[in-house]
């Protein structure tokens, strides 16, 4: 199975991006190695714009040449771009609709041992509740190569979330990777006792624990939903007509990120269980990816754990 950084691809789609139209840019904020744009700004050196460490100064700027029909894509740490320069995306950004990509890189826990400034597990919650901000989790490299063919001629602000880490694949060609915004799909059915709905980097954990359970006799359902605003409504309503037990599993917050958003549709309905799998709400340890997801029982044996404990109550 074919794994990549989701980072490279991004950066490989800007570049192409550029080739067709000039107006596209990349806006950094000293991170153009962290978010992988070498490459781009030996190509296309006029259509880099550095701002150094000023994450606040990098949106509103990149707000100022949207303006003018620039097509900017600004590139920041997911913890400091919806955190720091949070009021920038809300005024400058959404406010007035404006075209900026905010491509928050090293998301989640992907900065592991810097620990809690530098990880960015609450920022589905604040992004989402935007007015006119689209959000995205893309899971491997043809779903990311798919967005960023809308993104680079969408004229929607959009925030998307990438980690660090090679991903192996999960779709096997671009075309049903990513379609529009607001649709999910099924990438995983063996059954309808469950369905696990995750995005990005848990996408892999979910698809692992739902064939986990496979081998104790729980026959699970896995949604990608990649588009986390707008979600996939009709879709959600789908699983959970077929299945009445839904299970969210996220690098964020169980405040406010996707089991929220979940949470929102299934409420109304009153026939549909829902079982949150997140962070809690504390201070999270410091460690590789790996270990925190273990501690926090967020890897897949443990998931496949409590969904089972779950649906025995």
């Amino acid at each position: 199975m074919a794994s990549a950084k989701i980072g490279d691809v991004i950066c490989q789609e800007m570049i192409s991006a550029v080739a067709k139209d000039r107006n596209v840019l990349a806006v950094t904020s000293d991170s153009r190695g962290s978010a992988a744009l070498n490459p781009f700004a030996a190509k296309w050196p006029q259509n880099i714009v550095e701002m150094g460490i000023a994450e606040q100064n990098s949106v509103t700027v990149s707000a100022g040449l949207a303006h003018s029909g620039k097509r900017p894509f600004t590139f920041a740490p997911a913890a400091f771009l919806t955190m720091r320069s949070i009021e920038q995306v809300k005024v400058d950004v959404a406010y007035s609709n404006t075209n900026v990509k905010l491509i928050g890189i090293s998301g989640g826990n992907s900065y592991s041992y810097l620990g809690a400034t530098h990880h960015s597990l609450q920022d589905l919650a604040i992004t989402r509740a935007i007015p006119n901000l689209e959000v995205y989790m893309p899971a491997d490299q043809h779903q990311a190569r798919a967005l960023m063919q809308y993104l680079t001629t969408s004229n929607h602000p959009a925030y998307v979330r990438i980690g660090k880490v090679a991903l192996p694949d999960v779709y096997s060609d671009d075309e049903t990777a990513f379609q529009q915004p607001g649709h999910g799909q099924v990438v995983l059915d063996l059954g309808h006792d469950v369905t696990i709905i995750a995005a990005g980097e848990t996408l892999h954990i979910a698809l692992d624990a739902a064939r986990q359970l496979e081998q104790t006799g729980i026959h699970a359902q896995v949604v990608d939903p990649v588009s986390i605003k707008p979600l996939d409504q009709a879709l959600i309503n789908q699983v959970a007509d077929q299945t009445h037990h839904l299970v969210t599993l996220e690098e964020h917050s169980r405040i406010g990120g996707l089991g929220a958003a979940v949470a929102e549709i299934i409420a109304p309905r009153g026939d549909t269980k829902l079982n949150i799998i997140g962070f809690p709400d504390a201070p999270v340890i410091a460690g590789t990816q790996d270990e925190v997801f273990h501690f926090y029982q967020m890897d897949a044996p443990a998931v496949a754990q409590q969904v089972k404990t779950w649906l025995e109550k």
